[in-house]
């Protein structure tokens, strides 16, 4: 799941449906959905200063604990499977010879698998519906729909044997939808403390990438209970979650977005808010109607003056995060490459194809991993408990990583280039796929290391590059189609597993070293187009610089300067 990091107030000085996916919103990358901040809300947001401050630092508080038992527990697949390994599921489809119930086979491993990789693919697809439903109804309703989705996907697991059909997938399936309801819609409580709003969405992404250890926590608790704390009583006591989500939503959280910063100054500086003609034509008295502008007038200045005080110094904080923001763009080295262009153009162009294919590809590689783990290292090692501890050690380690990864990736995404930070991409992605074919524990661990680090890192710079090539007017088409795609590619897992399975024995290396080979071709066009596109730009803004620079002509002299002539004359 696709979510940005905000690091300063500018980002609130652009109007509401600009791309979040500048650098001050990377944290929220950190997941499949992108996290991906939708266009303008049809129903008018409230401003901050409006709500008490008690209140809004309840529903941050509320959003924080609630995203951590939500927004992405189906990535937490991996700690998940032993247990429904253990408790037989799918077994039926196994051939009766077998009998150990460590032991798996080719259909169960299967239906398994296509569990977690149609939470995957559904997460990821449903990033574009969830934002279309928080611009039309707000974010009240889009977290009561997510709270009734987990609600159902938790009935349907808890069943999931005793239904007449298979309960297991469809419940997966409706706990991944219900994840992106409930934390795309909280994106937007960022804006209760602007000044804060980079420590707000930090807690929330390091909320969504926590939640994956909630499965964790629930397979420890099912080992110590004897096995006697099956799936069906965790999901019953689990529903708890989305109805305290519905509580909250109906009591505490608000039922419109709040206001960004650059909505409430364009709307409080604008003197012209102080004239309405459709109310003050229909006013005949003159002194009434001074009066009237008048309290308006007042009530503008009474805002601004609220305004400042979530700001603290605005105008010093603005001066120095537009000088951050400019060093940015010149560092980046693409930026604006494909601003002002349509969506259309911008999809045809060879930006959009060659990170779209690279996309696909890490996101099916990334996904294919976490599904099979364990299966790939039993054969890998060729031992069934060094496989399990394996699998216990990137349990912890994935929610882990994506906390530990958040200063890492704002120093990397804000101080290089983009260039820069796709090499890295590709090159660290090569080196978890041939630490991944090595039949070593120590290789093993390594790969763990590195995977957990570079999952959050790939999610953000994707979003990252997206807002800096093809901006911001664009970016939720844009970015939204690269995500939707790669969800839907992901069903390629499910060809993947087989191939392992019925074709090389059960052996991933084949498939792991297909993938290496791909995503390093498409790594490399990738990263070759842009770098030499960078280095164009480059030269380009040196020669538009050279073209509007001025020259001083020498002194005379009696000590007189000529006015500044243009190169051009």
């Amino acid at each position: 799941m696709s979510l940005h990091r905000v690091s300063s107030m500018s980002s609130y000085e652009h109007i509401r449906g600009s791309s979040p996916a500048r650098s001050e919103h990377r944290k929220m990358s950190f997941n499949p959905v992108g996290t991906w901040v939708p266009p303008a809300a049809k129903k008018e947001p409230v401003g901050a200063f409006e709500v008490s401050k008690t209140r809004r630092l309840l529903q941050v508080a509320t959003a924080v604990v609630y995203c951590l038992f939500a927004a992405g527990i189906v990535f937490g697949y991996a700690a998940l499977k032993p247990v429904l390994l253990a408790e037989r599921v799918y077994r039926e489809y196994c051939p009766k010879v077998r009998t150990s119930a460590a032991e798996t086979c080719y259909e169960q491993e299967i239906r398994l698998n296509l569990m977690f990789t149609t939470a995957a693919v559904a997460t990821n697809v449903c990033a574009l519906p969830v934002g279309t439903v928080l611009d039309k109804y707000g974010p009240r309703v889009c977290g009561v729909i997510g709270s009734i989705l987990l609600a159902i996907g938790a009935l349907f697991f808890a069943f999931g044997a005793q239904l007449p059909f298979d309960g297991y997938i469809p419940g997966y399936f409706f706990l991944a939808l219900g994840g992106p309801f409930v934390f795309i819609s909280s994106f937007q409580l960022s804006n209760t403390f602007p000044q804060h709003s980079g420590l707000i969405l930090a807690l929330l992404t390091g909320a969504f990438d926590s939640s994956s250890a909630i499965f964790l926590f629930y397979r420890l608790i099912y080992n110590a209970s004897n096995r006697t704390f099956t799936p069906q009583k965790f999901f019953l006591v689990y529903l708890i979650v989305p109805i305290c989500i519905c509580i909250a939503q109906l009591t505490l959280m608000p039922l419109r977005s709040y206001k960004t910063v650059g909505e409430l100054v364009t709307h409080a500086e604008n003197p012209a808010t102080d004239i309405r003609p459709h109310i003050d034509s229909r006013i005949s008295d003159e002194s009434r109607l001074a009066r009237l502008r008048e309290e308006r007038r007042q009530h503008r200045e009474s805002v601004v003056s609220e305004i400042t005080s979530l700001l603290g110094r605005k105008g010093e904080q603005g001066d120095r995060q537009t000088a951050q923001e400019e060093r940015k763009k010149q560092i980046s080295g693409v930026w604006g490459a494909l601003h002002g262009r349509s969506a259309t153009q911008q999809i045809r162009s060879p930006w959009f194809i060659l990170i779209t294919l690279f996309t696909v590809i890490q996101m099916t590689r990334i996904n294919y991993f976490v599904a099979t783990i364990r299966t790939q290292y039993e054969h890998l090692l060729s031992s069934h408990e060094d496989a399990v501890h394996v699998n216990n050690v990137f349990d912890v380690a994935l929610p882990l990583g994506g906390v530990i990864a958040i200063p890492m990736i704002g120093l990397v995404l804000d101080n290089t280039s983009t260039p820069f930070v796709l090499a890295l991409l590709v090159s660290v992605a090569t080196a978890i796929g041939v630490l991944g074919i090595l039949p070593y524990l120590w290789a093993a661990y390594a790969n763990i290391a590195l995977f957990v680090l570079y999952r959050p890192l790939y999610y953000t710079a994707v979003s990252d590059y997206a807002a800096k090539v093809f901006g911001f007017h664009t970016f939720g088409k844009v970015y939204g189609l690269i995500i939707c795609l790669a969800g839907l590619l992901n069903f390629l897992q499910s060809a993947l597993d087989a191939a392992t399975h019925r074709v090389f024995a059960g052996d991933p290396v084949p498939i792991n070293s297909a993938l290496l080979a791909v995503a390093l071709a498409s790594g490399v066009a990738l990263v070759g187009f842009v770098g030499w596109k960078s280095r164009v730009m480059g030269r380009e803004r040196l020669e538009d610089e050279a073209e509007g620079a001025t020259e001083r002509v020498m002194p005379e002299p009696n000590g007189e300067v000529e006015d500044e002539v243009s190169p051009s004359r």
